[in-house]
């Protein structure tokens, strides 16, 4: 079963690309593309562009073009919850595009055409990334963080939201997680492409399963440095988490 992995920064992606065998390289649809082999598991490796339409164009290209049977992003976000901290990880049970308002039409962050807000990854696909993510945060990334002088971070599931707005502002956040909550919609993190990819994934019926890197608290707050921490912990988590999800798949 071919299974694809999209990131949206090439620092994450790396490492992968270097691990996987039998590596063939191609273009498509002004995107490159990675097939190889990691643990026995076919992989497709690409970077989706920032944004929802990227996103979503390169995940059309990967099962119109690659036969992915699956796909699965890692990649950092803003984190939006209570206790969702920097360094942490979020693996998403749902996804809600909080930049989608055709009110009065329809309510608020309802998908026009398909009746619903959310859009939920696959149980089974989740549940195996969630236990590498799981394995990872309990026994090396604690060791990332400290090099960033962050604590020892946490593993959180649940709503993830996208938008095609970089949120940064504490008063942004704050407005963002109060209409969301408004709408009984309780977000811990903030990002860019994963809504699109898990509404392509629906049409297509084919699994999707999503795990972001707080990067940032998605306020006013002082950050860390955005390039070590792509570099010391987000690289390190989409390495060695999905060579584990692989191992797990191909078992």
């Amino acid at each position: 079963m071919p299974i694809a992995i999209l990131s949206a920064l090439p620092e994450e992606q790396d490492g992968l690309v270097h691990l996987l065998q039998d590596v063939q390289q191609s273009e498509h649809a002004g995107r490159v593309f990675w097939r190889g082999s990691l643990h026995g598991q076919q992989v497709i490796c690409a970077l989706s562009g920032i944004g929802k339409v990227a996103a979503a164009t390169t995940a059309v290209a990967l099962l119109e073009r690659f036969n992915a049977q699956a796909i699965v992003f890692t990649g950092v976000a803003g984190g939006l919850g209570d206790g969702v901290n920097v360094g942490d990880v979020v693996v998403a049970t749902d996804y809600v595009q909080h930049d989608m308002d055709a009110s009065p039409l329809f309510p608020r962050y309802e998908i026009p055409g398909y009746g619903r807000q959310r859009f939920a990854c696959d149980p089974t696909l989740t549940d195996k990334l969630a236990q590498a993510v799981r394995y990872c945060v309990e026994h090396q990334a604690a060791a990332w963080t400290a090099t960033l002088n962050l604590p020892a971070p946490r593993m959180h599931e649940g709503l993830t939201v996208s938008g095609d707005r970089f949120v940064s502002g504490a008063q942004e956040s704050a407005q963002l997680r109060q209409g969301l909550e408004q709408a009984g919609l309780h977000p811990l993190a903030v990002e860019m492409e994963g809504a699109a990819i898990a509404q392509v994934c629906a049409d297509y019926g084919v699994p999707f399963a999503a795990m972001r890197s707080i990067s940032d608290r998605a306020d006013d707050a002082a950050h860390v440095d955005f390039p070590k921490f792509v570099q010391s912990i987000a690289s390190r988590y989409a390495q060695v988490v999905i060579e584990d999800l692989c191992k797990r798949i191909a078992a």
